[in-house]
């Protein structure tokens, strides 16, 4: 079967040479926006142009939310003893870092969870109903991966009389080229390095060849 493609593609690129420069210009323009609707079809589907899945991506440990109150010892800025906190309606990320209303500072402050000296029983007169009392946060929902990345906006299309093609446009080339090979890169400027597994989004499929082969003879039936 591949090599009686070859042997069709062949004849559609002679056929191809037949026709004038603004017809060929006509044609591809055609082809390459339907490429790039494929592409990012098959994207949004979450497939390489194998078929296979997308490695999908490492799940987050959520955030819990803590709706009373905590209590505990602090290290000072200083070099003195731990200070106590009392933080009302704090939030708690992945095991982190705690952020809530610092009653003693009178704002929002940010605690290492690593750095908490000892947990204390919360005062009677900071203490609720919820106090001490964490819950998760709703489930995040989980949404495809490179929605953004394969929109128009950054998945471009283009095309002369001689050839057409599909790519990512701009900064985000060089994002689409870390998960595309499977690099290593930062997730920012001030993370540590990630080793990306490899997501192959630009690559054209049988179908995609079997398309724009139909498109070829299409044109050439209405001329």
């Amino acid at each position: 079967m591949t090599d009686e493609l070859a042997e069709i593609e062949r004849i559609a690129g002679a056929l191809l040479r037949s026709l004038s420069s603004g017809q060929r210009r006509t044609l591809m323009r055609r082809m390459s926006r339907e490429l790039g609707a494929g592409q990012r079809g098959r994207i949004a589907g979450q497939h390489a142009p194998d078929g296979s899945a997308f490695e999908t991506r490492k799940k987050k440990e959520p955030s819990v939310t803590g709706r009373g109150t905590a209590c505990f010892l602090y290290p000072s800025g200083g070099s003195g003893d731990p200070r106590k906190v009392i933080m009302k309606s704090f939030t708690w990320s992945a095991g982190q870092k705690m952020t809530g209303f610092d009653i003693e500072a009178g704002a929002i402050r940010t605690f290492e969870f690593a750095k908490i000296v000892k947990w204390l029983p919360v005062p009677p007169e900071h203490a609720n109903r919820g106090a001490g009392k964490l819950r998760r946060r709703g489930s995040i929902r989980r949404r495809a991966m490179f929605r953004r990345l394969s929109s128009a906006r950054f998945l471009k299309t283009g095309a002369d009389d001689q050839s057409l093609w599909v790519g990512f446009s701009g900064k985000v080339s060089a994002i689409a080229n870390v998960h595309q090979r499977g690099l290593r890169d930062r997730p920012s400027i001030r993370a540590k390095p990630v080793d990306y597994p490899q997501r192959e989004l630009l690559g054209a499929t049988a179908a995609d060849r079997e398309h724009m082969l139909n498109m070829l003879y299409d044109y050439f039936s209405a001329i």
